[in-house]
């Protein structure tokens, strides 16, 4: 194990998902092998296959304030549902745990976030852009130099002087830790971190080490992330293969199945509270899992493309051995696998490059088979899915895995619920550029 004197412990979860908000209806449907996919209720104009994805149709603003962010009432107005379902991820998590923030020296209490990059709405910036257009419907134009101060249409405005004031604060993505800094009193370290689905758990990694370091006695730690978004789908159509049936959508997304199509689109929050160990047993905490390893790894190659099997291949072993742990140690694999015909077999190929030799038939699951891929805001979710499992000794199954794919050489948990005894399971993370980031997690 590793050897730090300072042992990193989760002792509350906040969680917002299409499953359900809080750990207990997360976790209700879950073992119940719900799927959170389906049509879209709002917003109405997602580009996705037939207006399917995996919608947290219990969160809106609405609810938000009078819920989860009652002490942010007044700052609702500049998040963005990203930083809305962060902060209120945060909120959920830190109630979770139990901590008395009275008792809590702020200078000691952290937040490591992560986010994907956050984009307006087209409505969002349509009027300041009309400022700047003139000609009819067939030669219209936009003109650059009525953008920014100095330059103004007939009626003396500029495109500048129409964006909403506090636009630039409701999409950066370093806003929710600074929200989640503000409403917890944290004043120790600070960090966000956008890199897509290696977000989490590259957060949680940094998190443990700010512990381990002992830079700080408490972390927040987690991700927030929605793909739901007028923008964000239609780059989602160009970038990925979205699946599209057949049958009804809760069977679209099949990780390492034969017959997967690709990914869901979705949306989703997840923290946690990360606590040095002595300290949360001293305060009589429930301890929920303990960090035992990580590591990150970027592969690309020549011609830019990010490597997965590599990248995968080399986080893992380094998060062995930062766990001071051999593959046999390891009870189940909690994947990354989102369906993707190319991807999921990467994957694969690289948890037999690792665990070929003396754990072949260590058990997979995948949980984007649940609730879709959010970018950022899923991995978190996904740990916190095994860390449920274990605790009530099993590994969940894998929805929508029917037909075994050769390219996906590996034994991934189906048809029912895997029951357990081995409580240490790896979480693996990696985005499309290569870049891969595994967490190595005990399970009391």
């Amino acid at each position: 194990m590793n050897n730090s004197a300072r042992q990193v412990v989760i002792t509350g979860m906040g969680i917002i998902s299409p499953l359900g908000i809080g750990v207990d209806e997360f976790w209700d449907n879950i073992v119940a092998g719900n799927s959170g996919i389906k049509p879209i209720a709002t917003p109405t104009n997602i580009a996705s296959p037939q207006h399917v994805g995996g919608e947290v149709t219990e969160f809106t603003e609405k609810n938000a304030r009078k819920m989860w962010l009652k002490q942010q009432r007044k700052s609702v107005k500049v998040m963005c549902r990203d930083i809305q379902m962060g902060v209120a991820s945060a909120m959920i998590a830190l109630e979770h745990s139990g901590v008395d923030l009275e008792q809590v020296n702020p200078q000691r209490f952290g937040v490591d976030f992560g986010a994907n990059l956050m984009l307006s709405p087209p409505d969002v910036l349509s009027g300041a852009c009309e400022i700047c257009v003139d000609g009819d419907d067939s030669s219209r134009e936009f003109h650059y130099h009525l953008w920014g101060s100095g330059g103004e249409n007939s009626d003396g405005q500029s495109g500048m002087s129409g964006m909403e004031p506090l636009w630039l604060l409701r999409y950066l993505p370093n806003m929710p830790a600074c929200h989640i800094g503000i409403a917890a009193d944290a004043r120790g370290p600070n960090n966000s971190i956008t890199l897509a689905d290696a977000s989490g758990n590259l957060v949680i990694a940094e998190a443990r080490r700010v512990i381990e370091r002992d830079w700080a006695d408490i972390m927040i730690s987690g991700t927030t992330g929605t793909r739901l978004h007028t923008v964000k789908a239609i780059q989602a159509v160009l970038w990925d293969k979205l699946a599209d049936g057949p049958g009804s959508p809760e069977q679209w997304c099949r990780p390492f199945d034969k017959n997967r199509r690709g990914l869901v689109v979705s949306e989703g929050s997840c923290s946690f509270i990360l606590e040095e160990q002595q300290a949360a047993n001293a305060r009589g905490a429930t301890v929920y899992a303990t960090i035992l390893g990580s590591a990150a790894t970027c592969v690309i190659d020549k011609q830019g493309n990010g490597q997965l099997r590599p990248a995968l291949k080399q986080a893992m072993q380094a998060a062995l051995r930062d766990a001071n742990l051999k593959p046999a140690d390891i009870g189940h694999i909690n994947a990354h696998a989102q369906g993707m015909p190319i991807e999921d077999a990467e994957e694969a190929k690289s948890i037999l490059d690792v665990f070929g030799d003396t754990n072949p038939q260590i058990p997979v699951t995948a949980f984007k088979s649940y609730f879709g891929t959010s970018g950022s805001g899923t991995g978190p979710l996904e740990l916190a899915g095994s860390i449920l499992g274990l605790q009530h000794g099993i590994v969940p199954k894998t929805l929508n895995y029917e037909e075994p794919d050769p390219e996906c050489p590996v034994n991934v948990v189906h048809g029912d619920h895997l029951k357990i005894e081995n409580k240490i399971f790896m979480k693996l993370s990696v985005t499309r550029a290569g870049q891969a980031a595994v967490l190595i997690v005990q399970v009391p």
